[in-house]
């Protein structure tokens, strides 16, 4: 970073539902963190800070646009750190990417969307590096759990082979993930955004960040089965996950010289199977037709979310299976509700980390992973916090 910054973070899109739920969590915060909330609307923002209980300084207010290049610039320019939940990104993200890469400021963010993130790689890696900035999508259930969760099954398994099985054994891993909670207007609109442009999502990504060598990093060949060990049917999950996970094995020497990745969600039921199938090819057709979609939208409004006792009740499970060898490992992350309340702590620490811990951060930078930029120290602070790392 070029200078020294007057604010710690900013947390842009504090109006909304999650940034709301993220602002809190910032307030919550004992230690001495000098932080923002910004938006467009001053009213909306003043009414935020005001129903904030702030253990330490209450945040200061920030008027910005996703329109407006100019505050953009003015705003990263003042932080170490963007923590930014105002999506569908693939539509509103770009602007604050660029201002961000350009200033030297790090940046993290809640997307989703496959073809955002391809996109924002190819456009600001080479400027963000040249910054010194760290560029971080997908910093909640997308795609901490998933990405920080291959990485601590991948360092569980080469904990145990060999020094030369280390440079030659390929490494397979298969995540498989149990989740109960629901969803806000915000997220169901970026989740429709996104199926009307997934076509752009299958291209797969062949270069790492660094381009440092020629290991490998693929998908493992996926189908709807029955797995006996987890009691479980293992449905193909087609989100932005597994390339998250697979970016990060073809940037860190600790996957090996061949990694392969299998993502699922996991059901009891044969019947829930058969009804997400029909229930998300059913979304997906009519996503494609822009009068079909409009009827889609306005089943949940941005700004809408569950409310806190429902959010309680929320709970994930994400469980690893990792083979190099003869060698196994099964590891699982666990965690709360996993659309807001945990997603708010994932991305919350995930901002924390890059303003606080930089003397002890990998040092990869760009347009980058959680697990590589971030690493072991993220996934100590989430345990601090209540969401577990463990193997099983």
């Amino acid at each position: 970073m070029a200078k020294e910054r007057d604010l710690d973070v900013v947390v842009f899109g504090a109006t909304g539902f999650t940034g709301g739920l993220v602002a809190q969590y910032l307030a919550s915060q004992p230690g001495p963190l000098r932080w923002a909330l910004a938006g467009r609307d001053a009213n909306k923002l003043s009414k935020v800070r005001a129903g904030l209980s702030c253990a330490g300084s209450p945040p200061e207010l920030v008027i910005a646009d996703t329109a407006d290049s100019q505050a953009l610039a003015q705003m990263a320019a003042r932080t170490r750190v963007v923590l930014t939940t105002v999506g569908p990104y693939v539509r509103y993200g770009e602007p604050l990417v660029k201002a961000c890469a350009e200033a030297g400021t790090h940046y993290v963010d809640l997307t989703g969307e496959p073809p955002f993130v391809a996109r924002m790689r190819e456009r600001y890696h080479a400027t963000a590096l040249a910054s010194g900035a760290k560029i971080l999508h997908c910093c909640g259930f997308d795609s901490i759990p998933h990405d920080l969760g291959a990485y601590f099954t991948v360092q569980t398994l080469a904990g145990r082979l060999s020094e030369s099985e280390r440079s030659t054994t390929p490494i397979a891993v298969e995540g498989v993930v149990r989740a109960g909670g629901t969803f806000s207007g915000g997220t169901w609109h970026s989740v429709l955004e996104m199926m009307s442009t997934l076509r752009d999502t299958q291209k797969p990504e062949r270069v790492g960040s660094t381009g440092r060598d020629t290991r490998r990093a693929r998908s493992l060949p996926q189908k709807i089965r029955y797995d006996k060990e987890l009691g479980l049917w293992l449905v193909p999950m087609p989100t932005v996950d597994p390339l998250v996970v697979l970016h990060s094995a073809r940037t860190l020497p600790v996957y090996g010289p061949d990694f392969r990745y299998g993502h699922y969600l996991g059901l009891k039921h044969l019947t829930q199977v058969v009804g997400l199938t029909l229930g998300v090819g059913a979304v997906f057709a009519l996503a494609q037709l822009p009068a079909t979609r409009a009827l889609l939208e306005k089943i949940k409004q941005p700004g809408e979310g569950p409310d806190e006792e429902t959010r309680s009740k929320g709970w994930f499970r994400v469980t690893f299976t990792g083979r190099a060898g003869s060698h196994t490992a099964r590891c699982e992350v666990r965690g709360g509700d996993p659309g807001y309340g945990d997603t708010a702590k994932m991305i919350s620490e995930s901002a924390l980390s890059l303003a606080f811990d930089g003397d002890r951060l990998p040092s990869e930078g760009g347009v980058v992973t959680t697990a590589a930029a971030l690493g072991n120290v993220l996934i100590d602070r989430l345990q601090r916090v209540g969401i577990s790392f463990r193997e099983v």
